[in-house]
């Protein structure tokens, strides 16, 4: 939709390897996907093995393992053993508890386990998160004269907490879940407002065509998603892209909630901050609004 979308360019080599690779896997072959399966399962192991040895454990060829390493930016098989040996090193990686709950869990390694794949989706966020796109992003909804928000299911929720906030500070925005509403609203914005679509995998159809709807007014789009390469990240004007690890039996959106909150609330503190003395008042006008509705 748009040719050059804001905030792409740059970000790739700042991006952790691994984290990269898990946004990227949606967009791999089959024999590509194997080769990220072998890496992603133990990234160590993977730093030690000669191309011909990834290869054969992914059951692919020397070559599918090279267009693998093109697909992550990188120049050649060196490259990534190198990359996987750095990352390997880091604490929270050789430290992981485990991916998924089992049935042999005990409520200790649930919460170990869930306390640490949100931990990693905050701090993996937080690292590669586009710091010239969040930039663009606030510059948009600050200037817009009306904010739309798209999110079905576990995304809806994350888009009213930002329409909260942004109403908290006087920004005019509306969070909307019903499709049909969410596309009647979309097809009435301007070139003046913009536009959210929230989706973890980036393939909700509903969201996709709200996003695009706006687009179409000349509203200015922005995607939280986790997968860059996904349709709604390419649909958008502005990417944030989120990284969180999940699960199947954390697929009513755990990791990857708290990691769109992450990037919802520095986009709700950068927006705030582009007219700090006025998000301040609004701030203490609207709790002294409700002050009489607290305990004292």
């Amino acid at each position: 939709m748009s040719s050059s979308p804001a905030g792409r360019a740059g970000a790739t080599s700042t991006v952790p390897l691994l984290i990269r690779l898990r946004g990227i896997r949606p967009s791999l072959s089959p024999a590509e996907e194997r080769v990220a399966e072998q890496v992603l399962a133990a990234p160590r192991s993977a730093a030690r093995l000669t191309i011909s040895e990834l290869a054969a454990a992914a059951r692919t060829s020397e070559t599918t393992v090279l267009r693998f390493c093109r697909r992550l930016d990188l120049p050649g098989y060196p490259q990534l053993r190198l990359a996987l040996a750095e990352e390997s090193a880091q604490p929270r990686t050789s430290t992981a508890p485990g991916t998924d709950i089992s049935g042999k869990d005990t409520i200790d390694d649930i919460i170990a386990k869930v306390a640490f794949a949100d931990a990693s989706a905050v701090e993996d966020t937080a690292q590669q998160l586009d710091r010239q796109a969040l930039a663009q992003a606030a510059v948009a909804i600050a200037q817009a004269g009306r904010v739309d928000i798209y999110g079905i299911g576990a995304s809806a929720i994350v888009g009213t907490d930002l329409q909260q906030k942004l109403h908290r500070i006087g920004v005019t925005a509306f969070a909307w879940s019903d499709p049909h509403i969410a596309l009647t609203s979309a097809t009435l914005l301007g070139r003046r407002d913009t536009a959210v679509g929230i989706s973890h995998s980036g393939t909700t159809t509903e969201t996709i065509e709200a996003l695009r709807a706006a687009h179409s007014k000349g509203a200015t789009t922005i995607a939280i998603t986790n997968f860059p390469h996904s349709v709604l990240a390419e649909d958008a004007d502005i990417l944030l892209s989120t990284a969180a690890r999940e699960a199947p039996m954390r697929s009513a959106a755990t990791a990857s909630r708290i990691a769109a909150l992450t990037v919802v609330d520095c986009l709700y503190i950068a927006v705030a901050q582009r007219n700090l003395r006025r998000a301040r008042k609004a701030v203490e006008d609207t709790r002294e609004a409700v002050a009489s509705h607290h305990v004292s």
